[in-house]
């Protein structure tokens, strides 16, 4: 899994390759400057501290020596850039060109992380956009088995992590390793006997690294799972606070946020206290070889053996230059492992298959002419052991009312929720007409339906887009219309912005039964052939269930329809109705054949009307 991982997410870095391309070549000139700029800094110090004579003398035997060694060119070719006439010359000349060759580090600095900034923001876009794509793809049955709380934490928090391990950490996976070797390279040109002393640090470093970063990992990833379901919490309490204040739990809310918050603390101060010890560690290390190598190269130059004071500046100047690198590749590890930590998360999302897809050869056009049919139809979900529904066979023909009743748990709105494929069938077939629902395009099926369910569902916008929604470029007069014949349009003009009043958060704004009624006016302006209502008054009182009834009446006429009752009041008139019990069909008829039978129907009826 880890290397699938690992291969997953070069993929996904690499899309931007020539991105990529821009800032790694930036950060190439930017280690070759930083290790001029460090060249440079030594010729300084020694240009400072010796005799200019000297260094004329010296430079004139490199010139009339005929075998030089790498390190002897590069100082050679050092001095023909910097040395001048006077050592006021030189000095002004070598200061020129440092601050010369500090500017363009610089500038190339900044181009890799413009670049490396592109990768990161168009990355996390791009990740957010398929995350929730991908949730739209997705079943009803996954989403009854998630928190709302962890996937919005997923798409958000998980998703951010990435962004820096994959850009960054990247990066410089390959850049500080170039740096590193490109510092090693000199201390090997200046000193290869002090330099093997150097690279000890290398593998102890590296030792280290490997160690601290597999907690990191471990510990990101119950860290991942700490802040979904802090996010959850925030989520549920903030949709449920009306029920919070009203039980006066409060406190218990609190207590149980603080809890998680403190968990959550803990393991972020663990982790974070171990990405905070490699640097240190790693530099204590290098102090120590760079103390050795000062005693040992220190005593060279002070015996006139091996060494000279200008090569050994520049070495300890390298070596420690050295540091930086390795200090930057600890810390690239540590957060390489909390964006792996999380891309877990991410890539388990959208590996999850949608369990109700279109077939190869779905059907696009589709009319609806006679019947819909249950044939043999038994249902079960997923992660139960009973099924919900069994063996149903039934028909409702085109232009009926069939109504559903039964007591809770008996399988109603599982039935309506099978017709527009929410959930599949376990056996037999759903079918329009002759086909086979299974053998219709998802999305042409559910635009023969209009749905409207007991828990109103609207969003956080204006009233006209709310009624408007799932239409495209909707003139306002149909949008008035639909608001008409749902006995909203009064209420609506009341409102101080009308049609233009955003109702908030899942229409809080309004009354229960206000929602309702431009639910219904949203079902009308789509003018559905098939129509399904799902306890559509069950929650109102008295007066907004006349209005929402007379709406409902307005909605059906004309269509099909599968009604889901709880007030058998509302059903008297219906051509059909179906009675479960247990997942089962029990009894069917008319109003007044089903009282006759003196069966289940009639002791619901009794129940209801004190009879």
């Amino acid at each position: 899994m880890k290397n699938s991982i690992y291969k997953r997410l070069i993929k996904l870095v690499f899309n931007y390759w020539p991105f990529l391309a821009l800032s790694t070549v930036a950060a190439f000139f930017y280690v070759a400057l930083n290790g001029i700029s460090v060249w440079l800094t030594a010729s300084l110090i020694n240009n400072i501290l010796s005799d200019f004579d000297k260094l004329i003398m010296e430079q004139s035997k490199l010139s009339s020596s005929t075998i030089l060694t790498l390190n002897e060119k590069i100082k050679y070719l050092t001095n023909e850039l910097i040395l001048r006439d006077t050592a006021k010359e030189t000095l002004q000349m070598l200061c020129y060109s440092i601050l010369t060759i500090f500017v363009l580090k610089n500038v190339f600095l900044y181009l890799k992380n413009v670049f490396l900034i592109v990768v990161q923001y168009r990355l996390i876009t791009e990740l957010r956009d398929k995350l929730y794509l991908h949730f739209h793809t997705l079943s009803l049955s996954f989403f009854n088995n998630q928190k709302s709380g962890e996937l919005t934490s997923i798409i958000v928090n998980d998703v951010a992590n990435m962004r820096q391990a994959l850009t960054v950490g990247f990066q410089r996976m390959f850049v500080e390793p170039i740096n590193i070797i490109a510092f090693t390279s000199l201390l090997f040109i200046i000193s290869w006997q002090l330099a093997l002393i150097a690279v000890i640090i290398i593998p102890l470093a590296g030792f280290v690294i490997i160690k601290i970063s597999r907690s990191i990992r471990r510990k990101s990833r119950r860290t991942a799972v700490k802040i979904a379901g802090i996010t959850n919490i925030i989520t549920e309490t903030l949709a449920s606070i009306r029920v919070v204040k009203a039980f006066a739990m409060e406190n218990y809310e609190v207590d149980r946020f603080s809890k998680e918050t403190n968990n959550y603390y803990n393991l972020m101060f663990r982790r974070s206290r171990l990405r905070s010890i490699a640097p240190p560690i790693t530099e204590i290390l290098g102090v120590i070889i760079g103390v050795a190598l000062l005693w040992i190269g220190g005593s060279e130059v002070l015996a006139a053996e091996g060494i000279t004071s200008e090569d050994f500046i520049r070495f300890i100047l390298i070596m420690f230059s050295a540091l930086q690198p390795i200090r930057s590749l600890s810390n690239v590890f540590a957060e390489m492992q909390v964006g792996v930590a999380s891309a877990e998360r991410v890539f388990h999302i959208l590996d999850t298959k949608p369990t109700i897809i279109d077939t190869d050869n779905a059907i696009n056009d589709i009319v609806f002419n006679e019947h819909i049919s249950f044939d043999n139809v038994s249902f079960q979900y997923e992660d139960g052991e009973t099924e919900v529904l069994k063996d149903i066979n039934f028909s409702i023909n085109k232009g009926s009312v069939v109504a559903l009743v039964g007591a809770s748990g008996s399988g109603k709105s599982t039935m309506a929720d099978l017709i527009p494929r929410f959930f599949e069938t376990s056996k037999g077939s759903i079918k329009l007409d002759t086909i086979n629902i299974k053998d219709v395009r998802i999305k042409s099926l559910r635009k023969l339906m209009g749905i409207v369910t007991q828990e109103t569902i609207l969003f956080n916008d204006t009233i006209s887009r709310n009624i408007a929604y799932g239409q495209k470029e909707v003139d306002i007069s149909k949008i008035h219309s639909a608001a008409v014949a749902a006995n909203a349009k009064d209420f609506i003009d009341a409102l101080p912005e009308g049609f233009d009043t955003v109702i908030g958060e899942k229409g809080v704004r309004l009354s229960g039964g206000q929602r309702q009624r431009l639910a219904i006016a949203r079902a009308l302006l789509k003018d559905p052939p098939i129509l399904i209502l799902d306890e559509a008054t069950s929650s109102l009182d008295t007066e907004s269930e006349k209005y929402v009834q007379e709406a409902i009446d307005n909605l059906m006429k004309d269509r099909t329809v599968l009604v889901i009752a709880h007030r058998l009041s509302t059903i008297v008139n219906a051509d059909k109705i179906i009675v479960l019990d247990n997942g089962m069909i029990v009894e069917t008829g008319s109003h007044v054949e089903l009282l006759d039978k003196n069966g289940i129907y009639k002791k619901l009826y009794d129940i209801q009307f004190n009879n």
